[in-house]
């Protein structure tokens, strides 16, 4: 059998396994081969070399060693809920030992009078400690594992551990794949950089990874691992691009015509940016190179990110193409077609929007104009990805707060060209170095890093609940100087009730304090009818009420230059992420804006830092920053769906420095050997073709 081939050996032929544990591993883990298993890292280490005393357990004690003798067992309670109970003497003192689960099978485990080890977390009930399910030895046969200083633990759950799949259980298996297979771990990265970067082997780091030696060879372990895995992220990101560029013809859109020059001369309403004027420039060069773009654009709210994407547009019709701008929800598609149509107003363009609420006439005459080439740009939502919606030459493809359509959604827009558009994607949330470098890794990058001229930065303030008075008179203030103001609570999913309350109260609350006929209150959120929720939205847009009370369906798309005023109800309950976007909402006119976020008198220690981070500065990027360090990066941009971030032990915020490094070297490594065909590069190559087997390539479609 080759050395491959052992480690792909599905799970149940691993011995202490067999069909109903492997049924079990795979539903909880995924654990379909030896490979996965060897993988399944440890969460942390106990130092099994110290031990302690009975009486010197304190409350501060977290997982603990004793060595004792059992002076006595016996099952208690009734027979529906019997424990087992067992009691730990040593020198010092006694300790109970209680078992709630599995108590019948551990009782003829144990036998009275013999010295055991014992390891686990004591816990104080009625005055006393004891020690609930604990690992326990006998001292005879822990002899067997006095070399091994480090004990590692691994997660685990409760179908797991019912059938004996505990920490020590996963243990016992990994123990015994590694005496099967350590011989069979063949290398996955090249001598040169074992070498230069003073790697131990891979078997060793897997070895030692499950097993350590001593904690100095534990951190090689981990570095060398951690280095690994985030090599191959990059190598492969890297070389998806180095495809995509060779492989993947694009249009060619070599003529800049009437619809630019004209729009350029006679609609553009300010003066480009720097910024825009570089990003125009990048997009020019991808698009005349006879290469598929595909780039992401990034830019803080209010940036002039669409002024420029629309831009790329009309160099796609001055070719000949069609373009389409999708974006994720109704409201800010009807947004982009209003505004993208009023700039465009004179040109002679021909502009629709396609969204699910369309019409059933009007969607008729969009696929028609689509099919003979009169309908020039289409912007709409999801609608767009039907397979009836069929362009005559697509050109290019413009989607807007991309993280918030999954990538198979995206591939679909590609399917509909025979040569494939070009891709623009945009996000209005800032991305850190670290994530884009691992989520976009494939893509070129833009970067909008300027306000508009006249944009004046937000002022954020921070007021506790017991100042609403104080809020409620500057909002008066505001209202009486001719602006409007936005009051957004939060909507979290698993509480749309409650938090809709939170939403009435403060209707209710606001509509006492600013009563009718001299103020009137919109209210919108998301469990609305469309029908209602655009009529509110429009009375706040014409500037017949002046104060609009929402959740966060406003978060994106809608642009309302008079709302100088965002508070934030319950500002605590927002990532920080979601508090830049809100904050976006104003600052839109030519006056000063302000932000307040409301919050509870008792924050925690997040809270606070998230609250003073919005009040310190307006960066998007620093923001983003923040936010990842706070939240992780398992759970932002949906980088869940993208399978890049579901990483083993490397760690892209606290391992920045290595993931840099890895970029680095795969880089170099690409441009000395594109195809990785020298002799060196073969276990890297090898390795590369292992990860990806059977991975979809969604590169194509950013």
């Amino acid at each position: 059998m080759k050395t491959v081939d052992i480690l792909d050996t599905p799970i149940e032929y691993l011995k202490g396994v067999g069909p109903v544990r492997a049924d079990i591993l795979k539903k909880e883990v995924a654990f379909y081969n030896f490979n996965d298993l060897l993988n399944y890292f440890p969460f942390r280490y106990v130092d099994r070399s110290k031990f302690y005393r009975i009486k010197d357990i304190n409350s501060d004690s977290t997982y603990i060693q004793l060595t004792g003798k059992l002076s006595s067992i016996q099952m208690m309670g009734k027979p529906r809920s019997e424990r087992l109970v067992a009691y730990l003497q040593d020198n010092s003192g006694v300790i109970e030992l209680v078992w709630f689960k599995g108590a019948k099978w551990m009782v003829n485990k144990l036998t009275p009078n013999e010295e055991y080890v014992v390891f686990g977390k004591p816990t104080l009930f009625n005055g006393k400690f004891n020690i609930p399910h604990p690992e326990i030895e006998l001292v005879s046969a822990q002899k067997d594992n006095l070399g091994e200083k480090l004990r590692p633990l691994y997660s685990s759950t409760d179908k797991l551990k019912s059938k004996g799949l505990d920490s020590k259980g996963i243990s016992k298996l990994t123990r015994g794949l590694m005496l099967q297979v350590k011989d069979s771990i063949y290398e996955t990265l090249s001598l040169d950089i074992i070498e230069k970067l003073k790697l131990i082997s891979r078997k060793e780091s897997l070895l030692n990874i499950h097993f350590p030696k001593d904690q100095n060879m534990l951190d090689r372990a981990r570095a060398r691992l951690k280095f690994e895995e985030l090599f191959f992220i990059q190598l492969n990101l890297l070389k998806l691009k180095l495809i995509r560029i060779e492989k993947t013809k694009g249009h060619k859109f070599i003529k800049v015509g009437d619809y630019l020059n004209d729009f350029f001369h006679k609609n553009l309403p300010f003066e480009l940016t720097n910024a825009q004027k570089k990003v125009v420039k990048e997009i020019r060069n991808d698009i005349g190179s006879g290469k598929q773009m595909n780039r992401l654009l990034q830019g803080d709210v209010g940036s002039g990110k669409t002024l420029v994407a629309l831009m790329s547009m009309l160099i796609a019709l001055d070719n000949k193409y069609q373009a389409c701008l999708m974006a994720p929800t109704e409201i800010l598609a009807k947004q982009h077609f209003q505004s993208i149509s009023s700039i465009l107003s004179g040109l002679g363009i021909e502009i629709n929007l396609l969204t699910g609420s369309s019409k059933t006439t009007k969607r008729k005459n969009i696929h028609e104009g689509l099919k003979n080439g009169s309908l020039q740009i289409l912007v709409g939502t999801h609608a767009l990805l039907e397979d009836i919606v069929q362009f005559k030459n697509l050109g290019l493809v413009v989607i807007d707060e991309q993280h918030r359509f999954g990538v198979a959604q995206r591939a679909r827009l590609w399917e509909k060209n025979i040569v494939p558009p070009h891709v623009l994607v945009m996000t209005a949330t800032p991305i850190p170095r670290t994530l884009a470098m691992t989520l976009y890794g494939d893509l070129d990058v833009s970067v909008i890093d300027e306000l508009p001229p006249g944009r004046k930065p937000v002022k954020t303030a921070h007021y506790f609940d017991r100042d609403r008075l104080k809020v409620f008179g500057f909002m008066k203030k505001q209202i009486k100087a001719g602006r409007q103001v936005y009051v957004v609570y939060p909507l979290i999913k698993e509480s749309e009730k409650l938090d809709l309350k939170d939403l009435t109260d403060g209707y209710d609350s606001i509509t006492r304090a600013f009563p009718l006929p001299e103020y009137a209150i919109s209210i919108v959120h998301g469990q609305m009818p469309v029908y209602d929720k655009d009529y509110e939205m429009q009375r706040f847009v014409k500037g017949e009420t002046q104060i609009m009370v929402a959740t966060t369906v406003i978060e994106v798309g809608v642009d309302i230059p008079n709302a100088s005023v965002m508070i934030i109800e319950n500002a605590e309950r927002f990532g920080l992420s979601q508090l830049h976007q809100l904050r976006g909402r104003v600052g839109r006119g030519a006056d000063q804006s302000f932000c307040i976020l409301m919050t509870k008198d008792r924050l925690s220690e997040d809270g606070k830092q998230r609250i003073q981070t919005m009040v310190r500065t307006t960066d998007g990027f620093e923001i983003a920053e923040v936010d990842l360090r706070l939240r992780g990066p398992g759970n932002l941009h949906g980088t869940q769906q993208s399978g890049i971030l579901d990483l083993k032990i490397a760690d892209i915020i606290k391992d920045e420095k290595i993931l840099k490094y890895s970029r680095n070297m795969a880089v170099d490594i690409l441009t000395e050997d594109p195809h990785l065909e020298k002799d060196k590069n073969q276990p890297i190559l090898q390795q590369l073709k292992a990860l990806s087997k059977n991975k979809p390539n969604w590169s194509l479609i950013s």
